[in-house]
């Protein structure tokens, strides 16, 4: 009896299934330890791991290996960092606000798991419109998806001590910013010559989006 070996497309769907299984574990999981006033102070200690496994988890399904892709994470890395640098420093950008200790070491006051967020998000967002021709336009509804993303993130972030805001109140800024800085982010994205495709990437996003939707729930925000 010969022994059958998988094929590389059923090695790929079965390191898929995987990684989906392994999203939901780690978002369900957090949801309901940041839900439990017991165990909060332990689950956000883990906040900045979260994210690294996101990052590691797109990295792994990520299929544009060319010279391009890493001038791209870097500049999404770099321009979403000193934004927050700029924002925190001087209130130009987004407003008035104060990182808190929950996302782990800082750099100039702004946590360097920072720039890693700003590269999820820009390269979760960006793939939805990665079919679209015209750059420009498919950078705006990055932008406006992004920024979208950011309305539910901010209520549970507040709470959660992620960062704080003058006078506990979001400014229009905010959100005018973001989609100043995520355009350029995204424009960047569009520009640099590699394969957007990622299998992971839109049930990742989904994933973060029902995360943070359900604990502006549970928590009351």
């Amino acid at each position: 009896m010969l022994n059958q070996v998988p094929s590389q497309a059923e090695s790929r769907f079965s390191k898929l299934i995987i990684a989906k299984i392994v999203i939901v574990a780690l978002h369900l999981v957090g949801i309901i330890g940041l839900s439990i006033p017991e165990y909060q102070d332990l689950f956000l200690t883990l906040t900045p791991a979260q994210l690294l496994s996101s990052l590691i988890i797109i990295l792994i399904f990520h299929r544009g290996w060319t010279d391009a892709f890493p001038i791209y994470a870097a500049a999404a890395f770099w321009i979403g960092f000193g934004s927050e640098i700029i924002g925190i420093h001087t209130g130009y950008l987004y407003g008035d606000y104060v990182y808190g200790p929950t996302l782990g070491p800082k750099l100039w006051d702004v946590p360097l798991i920072i720039g890693v967020n700003w590269f999820i998000l820009s390269y979760l967002t960006g793939s939805l419109f990665r079919k679209i021709k015209n750059d420009y336009y498919a950078a705006f509804l990055g932008a406006i998806a992004m920024t979208s993303l950011d309305y539910i993130i901010e209520p549970v972030a507040v709470e959660l001590d992620f960062w704080a805001w003058k006078y506990d109140t979001i400014p229009p800024t905010n959100y005018l910013g973001w989609v100043a800085v995520s355009f350029l982010i995204h424009l960047i994205y569009r520009k640099a010559n590699f394969e957007k495709e990622n299998p992971i990437s839109a049930f990742l996003l989904m994933a973060l989006i029902i995360f943070f939707a359900v604990l502006n729930f549970t928590l009351e925000v």
